[in-house]
């Protein structure tokens, strides 16, 4: 990347009340549990350790805040479709989520993370039928793309792009190639907001 990013971790919070009270344009990252949003924060801030990775889904319970040089910020939400909690648990966090989408002023644009390596999974649908019912801005990024041979990444990304519509960008961290566009893209999208 081209510029030197300085990228922190600010706080974790369960709802909308605990979030923090920045004026920075925020980006939640929504997706399922293994797709690889701790990845991609990491390979956005050029820090490998500053999302914790884990190999168990369902790892991440809370609101997590990331701070890119002022920026903007990232939150990382718990994943969907995976998780061995109880149902009333899930039912908070569902709650709790639905509270902060749908009322923290700062939220610029949403990022759906979906695996390049899956056809879009029911909960993929159910996740993009309720932001587009609620008219909420969002964006797509398609991660493992590393695992999809060359000749068939644009497929995925036509396919993808024909389902949900609006921007696809590709996503892989073993290959940091597609980190820029994204940036810039956040970058772009960041400049043009305006706290209401």
């Amino acid at each position: 990347m081209s510029k030197q990013i300085s990228a922190g971790f600010v706080i974790s919070a369960e709802k909308l009340s605990q979030c923090p009270n920045f004026v920075l344009p925020e980006f939640p990252l929504l997706g399922r549990s293994n797709v690889g949003k701790s990845s991609f924060i990491n390979c956005l801030s050029n820090n490998k350790k500053l999302a914790k990775t884990s190999n168990t889904p369902g790892k991440t319970r809370l609101i997590n805040f990331f701070n890119f040089s002022e920026n903007f910020m990232i939150a990382d939400l718990p994943g969907y479709g995976y998780a061995k909690v109880s149902k009333e648990a899930q039912a908070k966090w569902q709650k709790y989520l639905e509270e902060y989408l749908l009322n923290r002023k700062q939220i610029c644009s949403l990022v759906q993370l979906v695996d390049a390596r899956h056809e879009l999974q029911k909960n993929d649908l159910q996740m993009r039928e309720w932001v587009e019912a609620n008219n909420l801005p969002i964006f797509t990024v398609v991660t493992k793309m590393d695992y999809v041979s060359k000749n068939k990444v644009l497929n995925v990304i036509s396919s993808i792009k024909k389902e949900f519509g609006g921007v696809v960008l590709p996503f892989s961290a073993v290959d940091r190639k597609y980190c820029d566009d994204i940036f810039s893209h956040i970058e772009e999208l960041s400049s043009k907001f305006e706290l209401n």
